[in-house]
C-alpha cells in the first residue's frame, strides 16, 4: 500500500499557490484493508476514504469505463492491482495528472510539469472525451488561471476534441444543477470572462447558453463603444464585478443585464420597454432551465429590468423613483436593491477605453431611499384609523413628498 498526492494540490504548488485542499490516491489496498486502518468510507460511485486524523479524502487507484451518454455513464473498477499510471491517465488535464509520494518525489508520465511551465491546458488520453463536465472544468480553470503570470491558453488539439464533444451531443446531457455548480465556481473566479471565451470557442457556451451566446456581433449603441460588441462589452462588465470582490449574486446579475440586446430593435434600446422588458423574460429562462439559485435569480431579473432605470435615475420624478423602489421591494430588502445598484454600477464601469466616468446614481438612489424610508408609517396610519383602505395610499403620498423634498435640496446643492 502507497499514496500519493494527486491533482489540485500538487498543480498549485508546483505554480507558487498557496494549497487549499489535498487529495490523495492509494495503490495496492483493497476497501477492507482502508477501514481496518480506521479510515471512514465516503464514497457513493468507488471507494473514497477520509483519513481517521486528518479527514482528507483518500480514493482507491481505479480505472474507468464509458457505458453511457453523459457524465454520469461510467462503470468503475478499483482493486489492489490498479496502477499509479492507470489512475492518472483516466484524469483530465496532464496538469492534474501529477502524483506526489510521501518523500515528496514527482510521478509525471504525460508531462504535466512541462505544460505548467508553458501555462497550457492539455487533455491527457482520449478520455477527456467520455465526461462533458471536464468541458465545463476546463472552462472554469482557464477563468482561475488567466491573471498574470498564470496566464494558461487551451492546447489546439485539446480545443478541437472539446469542439468534437459539442458536435456529438455531449454536452447536451448535463444535467441542470451540474452546469449550474460549474458556471457559479467559474463566476467567482479572478477572470470570468475567459471561462465563458473557453465555452463560446468550443461551442458550449451556444448548447448551454445561447441567449448569451447570442450577444455577440450584436453592436453597442454609439454613444458607449460601438467598437466593441454587447457579448465583449458584458464580459468586461462581469470581469469588473470580479475586481470588485462582489458575491456571486451580483456576478450573475452583472452576466445576465444585457441579454434582451441578443433579440431587440437596437432602436429601441433606450427605452425600458426594449431590451430590458425581454431580458427579463431570457433571464427567467436561463434560471428555469439551469434551477439558478432563488437569490441569484431574483437579483439578475430586478438588474435586467431597471439597470437602465438606474442610469436615468436623476432624470426622474419622484413619484417615479418611489415606483422604482416599490417594484424592488426596497422598502422591505433594501440590501437586494443595493446589491442591484452594484450590478448597474459595473454595467456603467466594465466598458472599454473609457475613463473618468462619474456614476452618482447609485448614491443618488441611496439618498433618496433613505428620504423615503424616514417617513413614520406608523403615524401616518394612525392619522388615518378610521379610513384603512387610504393607508397604504397616504404612505405612498408621504414617501413620494419625502423624495420630492430631498429631490429639491440635491438641485440647490448643485
Amino acid at each position: 500500500m502507497k499514496t500519493y498526492i494527486v491533482g489540485g494540490a500538487v498543480r498549485d504548488r508546483l505554480l507558487g499557490l498557496p494549497v487549499q485542499d489535498r487529495d490523495h490516491v492509494v495503490i495496492g489496498a483493497t476497501p477492507e484493508q482502508m477501514l481496518a486502518l480506521g479510515y471512514t468510507p465516503v464514497g457513493k460511485d468507488f471507494p473514497v476514504f477520509l483519513h481517521p486524523k486528518t479527514h482528507e479524502e483518500y480514493a482507491l487507484a481505479r480505472t474507468e469505463r464509458k457505458t453511457a451518454a453523459g457524465y454520469k455513464g461510467f462503470v468503475f473498477h478499483t482493486d489492489a492491482s490498479v496502477t499509479l499510471e492507470q489512475d492518472l491517465i483516466r484524469r483530465d488535464l496532464t496538469v492534474n495528472a501529477i502524483a506526489q509520494d510521501e518523500a515528496g518525489h514527482l510521478t509525471d508520465p504525460f508531462h504535466g510539469q512541462q505544460d505548467l511551465q508553458d501555462r497550457i491546458f492539455r487533455h491527457v488520453s482520449s478520455a477527456f472525451a467520455e465526461d462533458p463536465v471536464r468541458i465545463l472544468r476546463l472552462a472554469r480553470f482557464a477563468a482561475r488561471f488567466s491573471v498574470a503570470p498564470n496566464n494558461f491558453s487551451v492546447a489546439p488539439e485539446t480545443m478541437a476534441l472539446m469542439q468534437e464533444m459539442v458536435a456529438a451531443g455531449e454536452v447536451d446531457a448535463l444535467v441542470p444543477e451540474r452546469v449550474w455548480q460549474e458556471l457559479a465556481r467559474g463566476l467567482m473566479e479572478a477572470r470570468p470572462s475567459r471561462m465563458f471565451e473557453v465555452l463560446r470557442e468550443c461551442g458550449a457556451l451556444k448548447r448551454l447558453l445561447p441567449e448569451l451566446d447570442a450577444l455577440w456581433g450584436v453592436p453597442q449603441p454609439p454613444k458607449y463603444h460601438p467598437e466593441i460588441d454587447t457579448g465583449v462589452h458584458v464580459m468586461l462588465v462581469v470581469d469588473y464585478a470580479a475586481q470588485q470582490g462582489h458575491t456571486l449574486a451580483i456576478r450573475f446579475a452583472a452576466l445576465m443585464h444585457d441579454l434582451g440586446k441578443g433579440s431587440s430593435d437596437p432602436e429601441k434600446w433606450p427605452s425600458h420597454h426594449g431590451h430590458e422588458q425581454r431580458g427579463v423574460a431570457l433571464v427567467e429562462a436561463v434560471c428555469q432551465r439551469l434551477k439558478v439559485p432563488g437569490e441569484c435569480r431574483d437579483l439578475a431579473i430586478m438588474t435586467a429590468r431597471d439597470h437602465g432605470n438606474v442610469g436615468r435615475a436623476l432624470e426622474m420624478r419622484p413619484a417615479t423613483l418611489q415606483e422604482l423602489f416599490e417594484r424592488n421591494d426596497a422598502f422591505r430588502k433594501p440590501q437586494r436593491f443595493f446589491d442591484m445598484l452594484k450590478a448597474a454600477e459595473c454595467d456603467c464601469f466594465g466598458r472599454a477605453g473609457l475613463v473618468d466616468i462619474r456614476f452618482p446614481q447609485p448614491a443618488y438612489l441611496i439618498a433618496a431611499l433613505a428620504a423615503a424610508q424616514a417617513v413614520n408609517a406608523g403615524a401616518v396610519a394612525q392619522a388615518h384609523a378610521g379610513q384603512p383602505q387610504k393607508i397604504a395610499l397616504a404612505i405612498r403620498e408621504a414617501r413620494i413628498a419625502a423624495v420630492q423634498e430631498f429631490c429639491r435640496r440635491s438641485k440647490l446643492l448643485e
